[in-house]
């Protein structure tokens, strides 16, 4: 028997004081800016808008637990830690600043091919996809027919939208995922239908399909 599709709205987390400077992976202690704050806020709020939320989980970090924070007062929910959710790993890059990046060899393996890239001692995208995939699938499971918030952060989300729209890995860096922005997928037993992707400052309420 089939289950009715779940509509999951996968956030990125706000703004931190290295957003745009440095790759902080999986680095503890780092926190959301001011900016990021009001950020979370107001994604809360437009989530709080669309009524009905059964569950909010998030990353494991500080920055995702921060932002899931606000949403799930908005919503009266508690926020769930999925470590599925969490930052891809970045092994020996983690903490390096993105101008020092861009000049290595590998910088356009990462950009143009991917899924033929593992991070030196970290992780590889193609097991960051499968890892996120495999928690979503998970959640949406728990919540048959229902409204859940997963915060994350921007490459495991572009890997899922890629995944659901049938886009090759390859290709996902061709996605932006603002900070705090919402992207909404009704997912159930068939193929992931993609509402929107990167909403920043519209109404959520339209969300499900006619």
């Amino acid at each position: 028997m089939s289950r009715p599709p779940t509509l999951v709205l996968l956030v990125r987390h706000g703004t931190t004081p290295t957003t745009g400077k440095v790759l902080p992976g999986r680095a503890r202690g780092l926190h959301l800016s001011d900016h990021g704050r009001e950020q979370a806020e107001r994604a809360a709020e437009r989530i709080g808008e669309l009524g009905k939320v059964q569950a909010v989980y998030a990353s494991p970090l500080e920055r995702a637990r921060e932002t899931a924070a606000p949403i799930g007062r908005a919503v009266h929910k508690p926020v769930r830690i999925e470590r599925g959710l969490l930052e891809c790993d970045f092994g020996q890059w983690t903490g390096a600043s993105l101008k020092r990046l861009m000049k290595k060899p590998e910088w356009s393996t990462v950009q143009r091919t991917p899924s033929a890239f593992r991070f030196p001692d970290g992780e590889s995208f193609l097991e960051m996809q499968t890892r996120i995939i495999d928690a979503v699938d998970t959640i949406r499971r728990r919540h048959p027919g229902k409204t859940v918030v997963c915060v994350s952060h921007a490459d495991p989300i572009k890997a899922y939208v890629a995944h659901a729209m049938g886009t090759p890995l390859d290709l996902f860096q061709r996605i932006v995922i603002s900070t705090c922005s919402v992207t909404a997928v009704l997912v159930g037993d068939g193929a992931p239908i993609v509402l929107t992707v990167n909403s920043t400052g519209t109404s959520l309420k339209d969300l499900r399909p006619s």
